[in-house]
């Protein structure tokens, strides 16, 4: 039987549903009344779904803290079958999790097969009660929000709409501890981001662990997160805490979630569940007590439809889930950034021609490429005649020629982090392949997708995110 034993610093089962966010399945930029719905914000819900023994079809959303389920009418969920007990058996949310408890029913309340007395539930699973056979399902739905009056939140800024949406949901979900999954493109803010949740939360004070999972290469990656005893494997010459051990108290974040191996991920999963591990080759159990926020470069719901990441892991992480908009959609927001980016007031300051380049720019880079395009201006903007296109962009667009290669070539900045100046250069590559791909045919994207051999949906979201649509 799963121990029910609460973390430290974890809040109440209604947690969640005492956050002032309406949630609403309808398209991505509908308004209704007078507040803005967007699918880049969506929320975890559960619900039962019936399967068997009574209508087929009916769903009952899980929004109490208690849900009760049986033959008589004053359950939350009544179910109209002689095999059913008048109380039969409860689903109560303790925190982001559920639990399946059996009332005392006549047949016995079923859990994937087995007979339980009380169980956390994991999506998809099927519960038996009599003859009824009810899936529990997860969802996620958009967030209903109004808009925050503000321009900034913690260090981030901006007075888009999308933005200030962002800021109103940061504010309200920053004091839970309720995981988060922050999905966009690279440069986006995402790590900025995670940094706002952290400083915001009560867990402020204690630390904020960051882990990439990209940069670590997978036979070093277990031992990196669950730390490792002395002699676990060649190498291992004594006793090292993992991160997931530095985090205690404080917050967890995995950034590029999706690069994690995939036979590591219910390793993960455990520890986020039983909220306690082991060091690789050890046998101590330790506590794991961190707030974990995630973050993605990749839809990771598409991720887990390939098979490339578990759907298991994707519900415990994605209690909220987070878009974050690349710049080309939020050009509002420049003048500001530039501003915050230089220090200063600056944009007002900027040549005519450089404020249009700025404006009209796609930003494939997105807020590290702005960044690098401030610093640049500031250094050259005593300079007369230096601010051009070309001096501005020349690290972050594709160039003809540069020391001595091809015409084709790419200009490669060297400065920065290893990880900054590869994806730098992989976007102004993904850009300038799309420019030519498309172009060779004709604006035929069935025929450019053939011949790129990718799927044409993925094509178009390519071609929307170089904005080349």
């Amino acid at each position: 039987m799963p121990s029910k034993e609460p973390s430290p610093q974890r809040r109440s089962s209604t947690e969640l549903r005492s956050l002032p966010i309406e949630t609403e399945a309808l398209s991505s930029g509908t308004v209704v009344g007078g507040r803005y719905i967007s699918d880049a914000l969506r929320v975890q819900r559960y619900r039962l779904t019936v399967e068997g023994g009574a209508p087929l079809g009916q769903s009952f959303d899980l929004i109490e803290p208690e849900t009760r389920v049986g033959k008589s009418a004053d359950n939350q969920i009544a179910l109209d079958n002689p095999t059913v007990s008048r109380s039969h058996f409860a689903v109560v949310r303790e925190g982001e999790r559920y639990l399946l408890r059996d009332l005392g029913s006549t047949n016995g309340t079923y859990l994937d097969g087995s007979q339980v007395r009380e169980a956390y539930l994991r999506p998809g699973a099927l519960i038996e009660a009599g003859e009824v056979l009810l899936r529990f399902v997860p969802d996620q739905v958009p967030v209903q929000i109004q808009p925050s009056e503000s321009h900034r939140y913690g260090k981030l800024v901006g007075q888009s709409r999308r933005m200030r949406e962002l800021f109103a949901l940061l504010a309200q979900v920053a004091p839970t501890e309720a995981p988060v999954v922050l999905l966009g493109e690279t440069g986006t803010g995402k790590g900025s981001v995670a940094s706002a949740l952290h400083e915001s939360s009560p867990r402020a004070q204690k630390p904020f662990v960051v882990v990439d999972c990209a940069s670590i290469s997978r036979t070093l990656i277990e031992s990196e997160l669950f730390g490792h005893e002395r002699g676990a494997f060649t190498g291992a010459v004594g006793q090292r805490s993992g991160l997931l051990e530095l985090a205690l108290g404080g917050t967890l974040f995995l950034d590029q979630i999706e690069d994690l191996d995939l036979d590591l991920q219910p390793k993960l999963l455990r520890a986020l569940e039983e909220r306690m591990f082991r060091r690789v080759g050890g046998t101590a159990v330790l506590k794991f007590d961190a707030r974990v926020l995630v973050a993605s470069r990749k839809d990771l719901w598409a991720e887990v439809l390939a098979g490339r990441f578990r759907e298991d892991l994707y519900f415990r992480l994605s209690v909220f889930t987070i878009g974050l908009p690349p710049l080309r959609e939020r050009k509002e927001d420049i003048p500001l950034l530039v501003d915050t980016f230089a220090g200063h007031e600056m944009w007002s300051t900027l040549p005519d021609g450089v404020r249009q380049l700025f404006e009209n720019h796609g930003w494939p880079g997105n807020l590290r490429e702005l960044r690098n395009a401030v610093q640049r201006a500031s250094h050259l903007a005593s300079t007369p005649g230096s601010l051009s296109p070309q001096t501005l962009l020349q690290a972050d667009a594709p160039s003809a020629g540069s020391g001595g290669l091809s015409g084709d070539a790419l200009a490669v900045s060297y400065a920065g982090t290893f990880r900054e100046s590869k994806e730098t250069l992989m976007n102004a590559f993904e850009r300038e392949y799309l420019q030519r791909l498309i172009t060779r045919n004709g604006g035929n994207v069935a025929k450019a997708a053939r011949e790129a051999d990718v799927d044409r949906k993925h094509l178009h979201s390519l071609l929307k995110k170089y904005g080349l649509g």
